[in-house]
């Protein structure tokens, strides 16, 4: 994995960029840019933010790359989520754009994270896009939001919606979903009414504790739309034999999430022929019995999540050091501090965005997830 950091001077942007690019292969790339205050409104910082994505691939280490998939972080989504949908053109643009209310701890008022890929054919099938390569399909589809009912019944909305939306794949959620977002407004309240209706809906797919769930992040966001509780967002695949798929577990360090009464996985593993994702589902300070660790220890707490992540990458065959991206979600905000800190020690040229997320148990005081990219030859699957 290579790593740059780029200061844009007359943007006042700076833009982490990790690169996986092996030779004749498909280069992928996670950035995430952010943006110096500057005393601007939004509409200001914004606009300064879209211009660096523009001069981001321009430059020669992105020449070609096509941005698959964005996520805005912001300060106020329900009244910065309009402006920037003026300049994407729901319904055209060739990525998927997701805006979430999960204020950067940084003192902007948005950050970004983009995901680039090289010599893909891409197409917006609906608003999902589409990415295929040597017979895979990579589906995107972010943002999804329902205003009707409490969060029970919009996650179950949303949830057969998506399930309707693979069909048209002839694919399906237990089959090909790899990773899920889900936001939670007010998360302290509303998060047990979405693991619910989940639990539900996994059981109606066949998900359950002898089949397999999927990697998710569920965390403390606010949908841009006042009446939407939840929003979802989602990553699947089609074109891939089941052996080239394997959960994760860290069983020395962590415990199967259905035993407290939630249905995800805590890391999938996926192989090519050529390479190896791994996605690392939002992991806290927890042990293998379920338990909180580290009361009140915002640095323990750091410690013993990175320690967690670090058993799962290495039950993947991985570490670290192939680590494209991380997203870290605070509780409070007067940790940021501490916390940018203790990140910048220990992932100094990891491209990472803090933001403002309370986790979904009240102790919790910090989690991170990640996507790592590992070289990886095998014969029996066909590359990335």
């Amino acid at each position: 994995m290579k790593y740059e950091k780029i200061t844009l001077k007359e943007l006042g942007v700076t833009v982490e960029l990790s690169t996986f690019a092996p030779a004749d292969r498909v280069a992928e790339q996670h950035a995430i840019l952010h943006v110096a205050p500057c005393g601007q409104y939004f509409a200001g910082q914004f606009s300064r933010i879209a211009q660096a994505e523009q001069a981001l691939l321009s430059m020669p280490q992105c020449a070609g790359a096509r941005i698959i998939f964005k996520r805005y972080f912001l300060s106020d989504a329900t009244n910065q989520a309009p402006i920037i949908r003026e300049r994407e053109k729901p319904g055209t643009e060739m990525c998927s754009v997701s805006c979430i209310e999960q204020a950067p701890l940084d003192g902007s008022k948005v950050a970004t994270w983009l995901y680039l890929v090289h010599d893909m054919q891409v197409e917006n099938s609906d608003g999902l896009i589409v990415a295929r390569h040597n017979g895979y399909s990579h589906l995107w589809k972010m943002g999804m939001c329902s205003s009707e009912g409490d969060s029970a019944q919009q996650t179950t909305n949303l949830l057969k919606g998506y399930e309707e939306t693979l069909q048209r794949f002839d694919a399906t959620l237990a089959d090909n979903c790899i990773r899920t977002w889900f936001y939670v407004r007010d998360v302290d309240t509303q998060y047990a009414g979405m693991v619910r209706a989940r639990r539900e809906n996994f059981v109606e797919q066949g998900l359950t504790p002898d089949t397999h769930f999927i990697a998710s992040t569920g965390i403390g966001g606010s949908p841009a739309d006042t009446r939407a509780l939840v929003q979802l967002g989602t990553y699947a695949l089609v074109g891939f034999q089941p052996a080239q798929q394997r959960y994760l577990y860290a069983k020395t360090h962590l415990n199967s999430t259905y035993e407290y009464g939630v249905t995800f996985e805590r890391g999938t593993l996926m192989e090519y022929g050529d390479r190896q994702h791994v996605y690392i589902s939002g992991t806290a300070s927890i042990n293998n019995k379920g338990e909180v660790v580290h009361v009140g220890d915002i640095v323990r707490q750091t410690e013993r999540m990175w320690e967690n992540v670090g058993a799962l990458l290495a039950e993947a065959g991985s570490g670290f050091d192939d680590i494209a991206h991380l997203i870290v979600y605070l509780r409070d905000i007067s940790d940021y501090d501490i916390v940018r800190e203790l990140f910048s020690q220990r992932f100094p040229e990891v491209p990472c965005v803090i933001t403002l997320a309370p986790v979904c148990r009240p102790t919790w005081l910090i989690e991170m997830e990640c996507v790592a990219i590992k070289e990886h030859q095998n014969p029996e699957f066909r590359d990335f």
